[in-house]
Order: structure tokens, then sequence, then C-alpha cells
């Protein structure tokens, strides 16, 4: 996978029997390189299946609109100030954000030793004010404590499609992890869906069904909040497991590490960075894909480009995925996967 930088596929057949044609100049006066593939006899250029692929703007232009767009102004605001229309800034949007899935496949192509990841969601309003339960604003984050690197982002209806899509993304990431911890304050979808997608059978030769529990080296933690003074039957303990843990897997927490603060604080900052988040205005958003495109780009945006305030190293870097973060016109040039 080219990360980023000159192809060496072919961008249709992806065959590795490419050669240079000539270089051309584009609108902007930029030169760009041509390639010919031998296998299939067609020309391609260097841009095809990049978010830079037909476009005329200036890439300073694009950069500075998508860096604002990620620090807190509205789509509105964006096109006042660098007088854009909206169908552009929403085309770029959407051309970046389909490169998450290309860097998430470049980020599970590593191997982790230990990893302690906290979960949490925040809510906004999407098109009209309806009831919280009924809106499709709900966001579900799942962070690496110690890198700060945001392994799902996604939006939708707080019922179980959406938390057994991010378990999903949990489960690839399991994969690649020989310790990993999942922390969370209070809600139980996540234990519960993971282990029914994460578990194993422990055999231990005695006679009747083998138990079920979860993968050697997952751990689940709870914290649950709020009082239960008002409510009958016995009171839930304050730190919990919420699924049975492989009896090999070592128990390393302490119950002061059990928490999501570090997310919940990157939630009051999406709060700040995202108008679409931010309180007592009317700025939320007006379609539910249109979020989650901002969202993706905010992804890419706070893993592999910005530096964190509290590490001082971009995210990306932190986990050891990058010796380097990328800039805007790395990440243009990238190939999104075909």
């Amino acid at each position: 996978m080219p990360l980023p930088g000159t192809p060496n596929k072919c961008s249709d057949c992806r065959s590795p029997k490419i050669r240079d044609h000539k270089k051309y100049q584009i609108q902007t006066k930029e030169e760009r390189q041509l390639y010919y593939c031998d296998e299939c006899e067609t020309y391609f250029s260097e841009t095809k299946h990049t978010f830079l692929f037909g476009l005329r703007t200036s890439i300073s232009r694009i950069s500075l609109v998508l860096s604002s767009l990620t620090e807190g102004q509205g789509i509105n605001a964006l096109t006042r100030i660098y007088g854009v229309s909206k169908n552009s800034i929403y085309r770029w949007q959407e051309r970046l954000s389909g490169l998450k899935e290309t860097l998430l496949l470049y980020a599970l192509c590593h191997q982790f030793l230990q990893q302690v990841i906290e979960g949490d969601e925040l809510y906004t309003k999407i098109n009209k004010n309806v009831p919280p339960d009924e809106s499709q604003g709900w966001t579900l984050v799942l962070m690496d404590r110690a890198s700060r690197f945001l392994w799902e982002l996604e939006c939708g209806r707080k019922d179980r499609k959406l938390f057994r899509k991010a378990m999903r993304t949990l489960l690839r990431v399991i994969e690649k992890t020989g310790d990993l911890s999942l922390l969370t304050d209070g809600e139980r979808r996540y234990g519960n869906l993971l282990f029914e997608i994460c578990h194993e059978l422990l055999r231990t030769g005695k006679p009747g069904r083998p138990k079920k529990t979860l993968k050697k080296g997952v751990k689940v933690r709870v914290k649950n909040k709020g009082s239960q003074t008002h409510k009958k039957g016995p009171k839930r303990p304050k730190y919990q497991t919420p699924q049975s843990e492989h009896p090999e897997t070592t128990e390393t927490l302490n119950n002061d590490q059990i928490h999501a603060n570090h997310v919940e604080a990157f939630n009051a900052s999406l709060r700040r960075r995202c108008a679409a988040y931010r309180r007592k205005t009317n700025t939320y958003a007006k379609k539910q894909t249109r979020l989650q495109q901002g969202l993706d780009v905010y992804w890419i945006v706070h893993n592999f480009i910005r530096s964190h305030f509290t590490t001082g190293k971009v995210p990306a870097v932190s986990l050891g995925i990058l010796e380097q973060g990328f800039s805007f016109q790395e990440l243009f040039s990238i190939q999104k996967i075909a």
C-alpha cells in the first residue's frame, strides 16, 4: 500500500508493471506524472484514486478550508471567509472521508503489545429537535489512552447496531494486540456485545458444556456512576467486570485506573472543534451522512496530522504507526482502496 508517495501499481489492474510516460501541467501550472501500464495497456495519472483527482482548486486553499472545518468553523462561516460554495466544501469533505478505511487498514497492519481503550458517547441533534432516544446524532468514541489514537468515531441512533459496529472495529484491533483493556463509564453494552462476537470456550476437561469467556488477554471494566438509593434490588458495585474473562488473563488494572476521563476530555474538545456538536446553538447537522463525513475528516486530522496537546505528538506517531505525521499534501496523494 503506497502511503504516501509514487504509485507502484496500476490504478486499474493493480499490476506492478508500470513505467513513466510523460509529465503534464494542470491549471495551476503544477507538474504531474502520467504512467503507462504494460499489463492492461492504459495510461493513468499519479492522482488517480486520490483526493486530488480532477480538482482545480489549489491544495493550499483546500487545506485551509478543511483545517478550519476541524477547528470549529461551520459550513456557512467557511463560505463567507474563503469565498467557496457549500457544495465544494461538502465534496472535499466527502473525498477526504473516503481515506478513512485506507488509513485504518494501514494502522491495523501493525502489531501492538498492549492497549488501554476508553469508550464513551456524546450526543447532538440531526435535522430537527427530537427526543434523545430517537436522534441519529449519538456518537461512539473508542480511544487509546496512552497515544490518544481514535479507533472509532461513529454516529447513529443509540441502538444495538451502532454498538455492534464499534465492537467489530475493536475486534480487528484485538487481533493485532496481545493485551487489551476496554474501560467504560456505566454503559454495559460495550462489554456485552464484545463478549458476543469475541469469546472462546474454556475447555477444562470436566463434564458439561464448556464455559464461555472473553479471549485471552482481553479485559473489560465498567465504572458504574450515579446513585441507586432510589432503586430496588441489590446495589451495583462501583467497579465491575460485565462478562467472564479468561483465567489466564492477567489482572493489571487498579480501581483508580477504571475511568474514561481522557475520552470525556476529548468529547469536550470535539464540542469546541466541530460546529455540529456545539451546545446552545442551532448549528447542528442536517443529515447523518454529512455528520459522519465530518467525523471521518476529524478522525483523519486528529490521528495523522495534528499533534495532541498533552503528548506533544501526532497520535499515529505515539502509537508507533508512523515516524512523523502527515501533511495535507501527503494525505491528498494517498490512493484510496479501489
